[in-house]
């Protein structure tokens, strides 16, 4: 058995890793690469192995930079099954279709705006979506099931986002047995809304997220103090607040916050608003998958209460009503995607306030080398936006607490309790990272940072 690495390796973004045994070839994940645009073309247009030679594929979670080239995969070939769990697959409808109509909209914006030279075309279309969405098949956590001959696996939460799964491999090869872990993204224990992430099964290979090795996320309490601090600055400069996230749930989680403040009234009651179509159905998503919420919520629920904190929301979905909101004045907060800023609406909400002193841009997960969101990170004076330069002169406050991944110690904590004896690769990190989470394992786990196209041989 092998793994070959061809995504999220010493980088944040397109996770793809390739099993490959005797029983045939599983491909695990199958993300779109978000950075630089040449870049992210370049890489999103091609693919490094032969779909058609894949026979099965497990999805981790519904994130596009774990599922969003699942459409361009089976365009390229892919036949085979692709497995995931209940809630993953809802929400892979929805976001698959939107993110097939964003890359049609983008193409014809692009278009629209550089005549002369070579068209666009969108990766793909909103009919190869739907066709890649027949090749689902749902499985329940902790449910053992074959995806290929002598080979099993099981779906373990992951805490991440509604959905989300660790994968548990097992097989036998020439009379051996072998294990390995793949953990998906990694959410952070006691959090609110999701279960908490179960610990990684025992199993003699580890490959695990690296992305925030060597940070520790602020406690709960610095955070909310931190987030009404930038809502009473915005009020006093009397701009907006916008904050890029992603449909499925940082945006709830947010919310969630912002109810909070509301609620204990440290901050006075504003104006939400969810801009986003695909935010609507992501509700509608994971409210047919109870089985994802922990107690405290699942209890606040059964007693009719709103523990997400949406009676507070207005969900923007026409596009006039988002062109709108940026000529509307006073203090609102506006929720948009993608969460790196490289699609979506937020880039109008951008364009529109990134040059105001007014205003105020929330960032409140990890942004990736060479997306808009790094760049705003970066605080760089000039950003570009639809290819347009812009300067930079809204206020950029930076709340990593928000991340749903598990900072530096829950990582080290979820290997350990692996084990992988035989060996550990970190992947999903930005090399600075996953080099400080290497630091913490070895000479304990042998662990090793793979590059783009590395082998693995599992022994």
């Amino acid at each position: 058995m092998r793994v070959t690495f061809w995504g999220a390796a010493r980088t944040v973004t397109g996770s793809k890793h390739l099993l490959t045994g005797r029983s045939g070839t599983m491909l695990l994940d199958c993300g779109l690469f978000q950075g630089r645009r040449a870049e992210s073309e370049a890489r999103n247009r091609s693919l490094p192995f032969d779909a058609a030679s894949v026979d099965c594929m497990v999805l981790s979670h519904a994130h596009i930079d774990h599922s969003g080239a699942i459409p361009f995969l089976c365009k390229q070939g892919f036949r085979g099954p692709i497995h995931a769990t209940a809630a993953t697959a809802d929400l892979c409808r929805a976001m698959l279709l939107d993110a097939a109509h964003i890359q049609v909209k983008d193409a014809e914006f692009l278009n629209r705006h550089h005549r002369g030279k070579a068209p666009v075309l969108p990766l793909y279309t909103p009919e190869d979506a739907e066709r890649s969405l027949d090749r689902f098949v749902e499985h329940a956590y902790e449910e053992p099931f074959e995806p290929l001959e002598r080979t099993r696996v099981v779906l373990h939460e992951a805490g991440h986002i509604p959905g989300s799964a660790s994968l548990e491999i097992q097989w036998k090869e020439n009379g051996h047995a072998g294990s390995l872990v793949f953990s998906g993204d990694l959410g952070r224990p006691d959090r609110p809304i999701l279960k908490d992430p179960a610990p990684l099964p025992k199993a003699d290979y580890l490959v695990t997220e690296g992305t925030y090795g060597g940070k520790k996320h602020p406690d709960e309490i610095s955070l909310y103090e931190a987030l009404e601090r930038v809502v009473h600055r915005a009020i006093e400069r009397g701009g907006r607040i916008v904050i890029p996230a992603f449909a499925v749930g940082r945006t709830q989680e947010v919310v969630h916050a912002l109810d909070r403040l509301f609620v204990e009234g440290r901050i006075p009651e504003l104006p939400i608003y969810v801009d986003s179509p695909l935010a609507a159905e992501i509700l509608v998503a994971v409210g047919r998958h109870p089985e994802v919420f922990d107690e405290e919520t699942m209890e606040a629920i059964r007693h009719g209460e709103d523990p997400l904190g949406m009676r507070r929301i207005t969900l923007v979905r026409d596009a006039e009503d988002s062109k709108k909101l940026n000529e509307k004045p006073g203090t609102f907060i506006t929720i948009a995607a993608s969460g790196m800023c490289e699609a979506g609406r937020i880039l109008h909400h951008l364009k529109h306030t990134v040059s105001d002193p007014r205003h105020t841009i929330v960032i409140v997960g990890y942004q990736a080398e060479g997306t808009l969101g790094r760049r705003l990170v970066e605080r760089q004076p000039e950003v570009r936006i639809f290819g347009e330069p812009y300067a930079l002169q809204a206020t950029v406050e930076v709340l990593n607490g928000f991340s749903a991944h598990a900072d530096h110690e829950a990582l080290v904590a979820q290997v350990k309790s692996c084990g992988a004896p035989k060996g550990c690769a970190v992947v999903h990190a930005d090399l600075e990272r996953a080099e400080a989470l290497r630091a913490a394992l070895v000479p304990s786990i042998p662990t090793r940072i793979p590059s783009e196209g590395d082998v693995w041989e599992l022994r």
